[in-house]
């Protein structure tokens, strides 16, 4: 007899597996490359674009389970995107007139992938939409339709926001053409004729790669210096990179990355003597030594002022600078996106909150177990004098020679506590892993909540990618090298320590907007959070970090050495676990923090992170009376 209903291995594919069966063959057909290797898997939140080599290896990001139209959008216009990019790149031709400085790469690369999704669009009808669908989708969620300078707008995105536009086969929607706008404002008619002239040679990568260049000067990103050099000059590397022919307002070729620093001109006696300190500092050595351009101690001074306790902490937290501090945001999570949208990302992270409820539920109940253990009211008895004890009263009756007995409470021995959950908000977290630290961030709030114990989630990111309005000041002032960080940093407080969770339960729900994770400097968002800490009247004070990686900043590596904001972090580490009586520990999902924190665990699966906290925490509240035993079995430092 046959069963009523065929079994699961015979019902066929998955609608997933079958999307991801099509999109393979619209990539083989539209880039022309039946031989093509289609792979889909987990995309780094930061990457823009799918991968595709010239070898015919394509890497797309991994459809969810379940298919969503925003879901189908995106890998929809992913896939044409990298098909195009098969089809119409040649990787020779866009390597010889590649720029130096890494926001003129930028430029250059989304201009050329721009090029190919044009010749895409003229082509087929239907890819053109698919590329215009998702460009959009993107924009918006980068919130650039709340953009009101060019500042505001990634440069990337502007110049595939041009091209598109001038080429008019890639429909710009509502986000994209303000964006436009705002461009126009900007510069006017400046890009007027490179932009005609690309869009009169698309079909010639070799002459639109020359127009490339152009309009990278015209937008001041870099200097094309291969119009000046004679043609027996065109193959050297000193050349190209370095040497005479190098202009003047360029720094930042000579400070782009290390390895550019070995390609290029020699250093100067300055900064030959950073890169050395910054060697030294990796060692453990060399911390007290003063900062580049610092010419205001006297030497003798100095070599006595080193010599002193505490001495090289100081100076090396002397050595970090920061260029402008103007356009710097500590915003509440609610002013950051309109009440609508926070609703509806709210009850977006209820329904994830519901496949994870069950294991952290109970890992959470075990910390509230513990906690009300240790605030449980106990009693001393037999005692002289103190409240009447009751229970004793029916003794005296039976005996009146007994005497009558007292009892008094003892005092419980739990400490005020405060914990803050400080989250990296970069874009590398999109995805699984910033829904897991919201998901945390909430179960954690109401369960301590419940135990009298206050809870402050906040959050760190920067406001814009590549510089904002720090880096634009930068470029105006003559670019002035080593201008430490050069960014526009954003520290949101999703909820205040003395806010009530019902209050500050929809602002949690902003971790899931896609436009908010950009880049992120884990120094100073530190230090900001030990701030915060320190100024509480609580006895116990806790600080954990959730990260996934070392601070990233482009713009500010782009124009300082290449360890610069991991050096600042380590020394802003140090000073908290060794000289703070705030307890600090870190967990990071999918890269190793321990080399940062002495107390930290690192998870591979993001989906371990709500236990990992719970646990963490239970451990911590268990030290016994002297705080001998810290999270991790390891003595305490006082």
């Amino acid at each position: 007899m046959k069963p009523p209903y065929p079994a699961s291995s015979d019902r066929g594919p998955s609608k997933t597996e079958s999307f991801k069966s099509a999109t393979t063959a619209a990539v083989k057909a539209i880039a022309n490359r039946p031989d093509a290797t289609v792979v889909f898997t987990p995309v780094a939140g930061n990457q823009k674009q799918p991968i595709g080599g010239a070898t015919g290896d394509v890497r797309l990001p991994m459809p969810p389970q379940k298919l969503t139209r925003e879901n189908v959008t995106r890998l929809r216009g992913a896939a044409d995107a990298v098909a195009l990019k098969l089809r119409h790149h040649n990787a020779a031709v866009h390597a010889a007139r590649m720029p130096v400085s890494r926001e003129a790469i930028d430029a250059y690369n989304a201009m050329e992938q721009a090029r190919v999704e044009v010749l895409g669009a003229r082509q087929y009808k239907g890819v053109g939409q698919n590329i215009g669908n998702a460009f959009e989708q993107r924009l918006a969620l980068e919130g650039y339709v709340a953009a009101r300078t060019y500042a505001q707008v990634d440069m990337a995105d502007a110049l595939r926001v041009l091209v598109h536009d001038r080429c008019g086969l890639v429909k710009l929607g509502t986000a994209g053409l303000h964006v436009r706008d705002i461009l126009q404002e900007t510069f006017g008619a400046r890009l007027d004729k490179d932009l005609n002239d690309l869009a009169a040679h698309v079909d010639d990568q070799k002459a639109s790669a020359d127009i490339l260049r152009r309009l990278i000067e015209t937008l001041e990103l870099e200097r094309d210096n291969a119009k000046n050099m004679e043609p027996e000059d065109e193959g050297s590397d000193d050349e190209d990179k370095g040497g005479e022919q190098q202009p003047e307002d360029e720094p930042e070729a000579e400070n782009n990355e290390a390895s550019q620093e070995s390609e290029g001109s020699a250093p100067t006696p300055a900064s030959a003597e950073e890169l050395q300190s910054d060697a030294n500092f990796e060692d453990g050595e060399g911390e007290g030594e003063p900062a580049d351009g610092d010419d205001t101690e006297d030497p003798a001074e100095a070599k006595q002022a080193r010599s002193r306790p505490g001495h090289n902490r100081g100076r090396q937290q002397d050595r970090y600078k920061i260029f402008t501090t103007r356009f710097d945001q500590v915003e509440d999570a609610g002013s950051l996106c309109d009440a609508d949208e926070l609703s509806r990302l709210r009850l977006q992270l209820d329904r994830q909150l519901a496949h994870l409820q069950g294991m952290v539920s109970r890992l959470a109940n075990r910390l509230q177990r513990r906690l009300m253990a240790q605030q449980t009211r106990s009693w001393e008895f037999d005692l002289e004098e103190g409240l009447l004890d009751a229970s004793r009263l029916a003794r005296i009756v039976a005996n009146p020679t007994h005497s009558l007995s007292f009892k008094r409470e003892k005092e419980t021995k739990f400490r005020d506590t405060v914990v803050t959950l400080l989250i990296d908000n970069s874009g590398s977290m999109r995805g699984r892993p910033i829904t897991i630290a919201a998901m945390t961030a909430d179960l954690l709030a109401r369960t301590l909540e419940r135990c009298a114990v206050k809870v402050e989630i906040l959050g760190f990111t920067t406001s814009q990618w590549k510089g904002g309005q720090s880096r634009k000041l930068w470029m105006e002032s003559g670019k002035p090298s080593n201008p430490g960080r050069l960014n526009d940093i954003r520290h949101i407080v999703y909820k205040a320590a003395d806010q009530p969770w019902r209050r500050a339960r929809r602002n949690l729900g902003l971790m899931l907007r896609e436009g908010i994770l950009k880049e992120n400097i884990d120094g100073e968002a530190l230090a900001w959070a030990h701030a915060r800490l320190v100024a509480r009247p609580e006895q116990r004070r806790i600080l954990m970090v959730i990260s996934d990686g070392a601070p990233v900043d482009d713009s500010t590596l782009s124009v300082n050495p290449g360890n610069y904001l991991e050096q600042h972090l380590r020394e802003v580490i140090r000073q908290i676990e060794t000289e703070s009586a705030v307890q600090l520990l870190a967990i990071g999902i999918g890269h190793d923090v321990t080399r940062y924190y002495r107390r930290a665990i690192t998870l591979m699966d993001a989906d371990e992170l709500g236990g990992a906290v719970m646990m963490q925490l239970t451990d911590l509240f268990d030290e016994d009376d002297s705080g001998r035993r810290s999270i991790f079995g390891a003595p305490r430092v006082a």
